[in-house]
């Protein structure tokens, strides 16, 4: 279990303006400023779940990453990751851990990636019976094969994402960061990452922490999500309900059997019409779907496809009513 009460940090920066003079004043005289990272931030994660952390740049996310992983003390507050205080007994700690971060790399680049993880069974002091164990399941569930003989240098990014994602789970973590796992993937990739995570949470029961830019990662694995901002939460929620709250709108793309209007009525929002295609946005709350269709002309309908906002203009939105609670554009 991962669990936070009322973590705060603070860094000081230092700060002068640019120029030769103000570097010799700077050698006498310097000015620092705080900027504060996370703010009272206090949340739970049980055994065995998924949660999807996210945020805009600077809201907090890597903070948090770095103090659960024992990088970084807090300036007050309190934190245990599966009973330990991450930055009080690191060693211990981080043997319990598996992070994996789509723009870097834990793999040897110029080594057989059997190699790679031979070192990591002797940098984690992994038994051999329990890392043998632990690599043929991971060789089967990862569809690992001859990658294993092969250099990383010479794997694509999903072979190599997939390798990866192995070598964090090696010696049996209890909790897996996942930073961006999908970063940079092609589409059907990005579909076997997922199916891999969810399949891996499954079946090793890995609580994962995941931060994610793609709000396909957070839709797709995510059955809770934690939104952040300016160091605070934003919104603690399921990502059912999150959906159901917020989608009170729905996206219809129609295509008319001849090109007319789209009318004028309460609930109904022209979005995109060119020609006989036409997007628009109903909002439910004042008018039903079937009353739409009627109002735009059914019998003109030749086909028509009805869908969900789409869950990155949900947190666009939660994070514009928060700067505007919070008196920042």
């Amino acid at each position: 279990m991962i669990e936070m009460k009322g973590i705060s940090k603070t860094y000081r920066v230092r700060r002068r303006e640019a120029g030769l003079g103000n570097a010799l004043k700077s050698l006498v005289s310097r000015d620092y400023t705080h900027i504060p990272a996370l703010r009272d931030m206090s949340f739970t994660v049980p055994d065995g779940q998924i949660l999807g952390y996210i945020g805009p740049n600077g809201a907090g996310k890597s903070t948090t990453i770095k103090i659960l992983s024992g990088i970084l003390r807090p300036d007050c507050g309190t934190c245990t990751v599966d009973g330990l205080v991450p930055w009080e007994d690191r060693k211990r700690h981080v043997a319990r851990l598996g992070v994996v971060f789509g723009q870097r790399s834990q793999l040897w680049w110029d080594v057989p990636v059997m190699e790679s993880f031979d070192l990591l069974r002797d940098i984690y002091r992994v038994p051999e019976g329990t890392y043998r164990e632990n690599l043929d399941r991971l060789t089967a569930l990862l569809d690992l094969g001859d990658l294993l003989k092969t250099p990383a240098r010479m794997l694509s990014l999903g072979q190599r994402m997939r390798c990866e994602i192995a070598a964090a789970l090696l010696h049996g973590p209890r909790v897996l960061f996942l930073d961006e796992p999908t970063i940079g993937l092609d589409p059907v990739v990005k579909e076997n990452i997922r199916a891999l995570i969810r399949q891996m949470n499954r079946e090793l029961g890995t609580t994962i922490f995941l931060t994610s830019h793609d709000v396909g990662d957070i839709e797709k694995l995510c059955r809770r999500i934690i939104i952040v901002n300016s160091g605070r939460i934003v919104l603690d929620d399921s990502m059912e309900h999150l959906k159901n709250h917020y989608l009170d709108r729905k996206i219809v793309e129609a295509k008319l059997r001849e090109e007319a209007p789209l009318p004028a009525a309460e609930g109904i929002t022209l979005l995109k019409q060119k020609g006989s295609r036409v997007k628009f946005q109903v909002d439910t709350g004042k008018l039903r779907i079937n009353d739409a269709l009627h109002i735009i002309d059914a019998e003109n309908l030749e086909d028509i496809n009805i869908s969900n906002v789409p869950l990155e203009s949900i947190i666009t939105e939660i994070y514009k009513a928060e700067g505007r609670e919070d008196g920042i554009s």
